[in-house]
């Protein structure tokens, strides 16, 4: 089988060798993962309870690790594209490096913002990976950004880093969710004939999936085994925006931009969500806090199994339905308004604590049935943040 991918995509791997790395990842990831959880205590690698985290003990914090060394080194192997692949190993890397570092010192914001503005600098630069046109989204013709390319790429890029980190609030949602847009990005890549990025897109939901193994509650096991950790969360949201950037910027095989949001919807909703309210409560938004929907819907009685599993049907949801008005050439202005109605509807759902918990049980309610109802506690929040 063959075990290089030619540069100019002209001799590619086919679908049972994309399997292949998949489950090759997902292998190595589960071994090595295994192999680093007795040295996470000695290295100081663990999430301590306090605060607002509720595990009941120590949680080590070296999923991450796991996760990209093993993309790393199984893209090393399977990929010949020496300016991208360089580019993406280091940038991986140098998160990885910070993000153990945060782990186990705590940094500064500032540290962490000038890291994953770096490794979205080495990505343009080395890579040569950057958002030059965001499509016709004023229904004209597709905008280019000409002199904004750079710092629109960065501001992009730390914007989808931040978002996925906020989202990492519960076993599993994360990880589920980074799945999700990856599978969707990857049939965005194949619908377009893309397919010089399916093979890092497999190695990666191969390596999640043997993450998601130790990190996802089910019968039997009460808490996660162990966390992404920052460097984790970073290199996540890194991968969303190289490949949305490498699939919607390709003259060659073309995805239209206004699609790439809507394959990242709820962590990206969220994310704006809280900054606008934090800024409007003269908060910084980097406060941390229980205002995110995964928090809304425990509050209002999801278990997390239950938000992890409503949350990813959300999001195939909404990737399904972009994809499917984008095909069936939905004017580009309607995205942006859909995307604003969203935004809005969100903020709206959220804000309050107490419309939160009558709408989320409302939810619940019909989801998973009305016995929820004398089991849960109302939440104890202000009632509006």
């Amino acid at each position: 089988m063959p075990w290089q991918l030619q540069k100019n995509g002209e001799e590619g791997a086919s679908l049972i060798d994309w399997l292949y790395y998949g489950v090759a990842a997902l292998l190595a990831t589960l071994l090595l993962t295994a192999a680093l959880l007795p040295a996470a205590q000695p290295l100081g690698l663990v999430d301590r309870p306090g605060g607002r985290k509720d595990h009941g003990r120590p949680i080590p914090v070296i999923g991450g690790v796991a996760i990209i060394l093993v993309t790393v080194v199984m893209a090393c192997l399977t990929i010949e594209d020496s300016a991208a692949l360089l580019a993406f190993v280091i940038a991986s890397l140098l998160l990885l490096l910070v993000g153990v570092l945060d782990d186990m010192h705590d940094l500064r914001w500032f540290w962490r913002i000038g890291a994953q503005a770096a490794a979205a600098l080495i990505m343009i630069y080395v890579g040569g990976v950057r958002v030059e046109q965001i499509g016709p989204l004023f229904g004209m013709e597709p905008m280019a950004l000409g002199s904004l390319s750079v710092p629109f790429t960065v501001f992009a890029t730390v914007g989808l880093i931040n978002a996925v980190n906020m989202v990492d609030g519960i076993d599993g949602l994360a990880g589920s969710l980074v799945i999700a847009a990856l599978l969707m990005l990857g049939c965005a890549a194949a619908y377009s004939g893309n397919d010089a990025q399916l093979p890092l897109i497999a190695i990666l939901v191969g390596s999640l999936s043997g993450f998601l193994f130790f990190n996802l509650r089910r019968p039997g096991r009460e808490r996660a085994l162990t966390f992404m950790g920052n460097g984790g969360s970073a290199f996540l949201g890194f991968v969303i925006a190289w490949f949305s950037f490498r699939l919607t910027q390709n003259p060659g095989h073309p995805v239209s931009p206004v699609l790439a949001p809507f394959l990242i919807l709820l962590p990206l909703l969220d994310c704006l969500v809280l900054i606008v309210r934090r800024l409007k409560s003269g908060r910084s938004p980097f406060t941390a806090d229980r205002g995110h929907l995964h928090h809304r819907l425990l509050d209002a009685g999801f278990s997390q199994g239950q938000a992890v599993a409503l949350l990813l049907g959300l999001s195939f949801a909404a990737g399904l339905a972009a994809a499917l008005l984008l095909k069936w050439n939905l004017p580009h202005p309607f995205f942006v308004l859909g995307f604003i109605g969203l935004f809005v509807l969100h903020y709206w759902a959220t804000a309050c604590a107490l419309r939160s918990e009558r709408v989320f049980r409302w939810l619940h309610a019909r989801l998973f049935g009305p016995y929820f109802a004398q089991s849960v506690e109302p939440a104890k929040q202000d009632s509006v943040l």
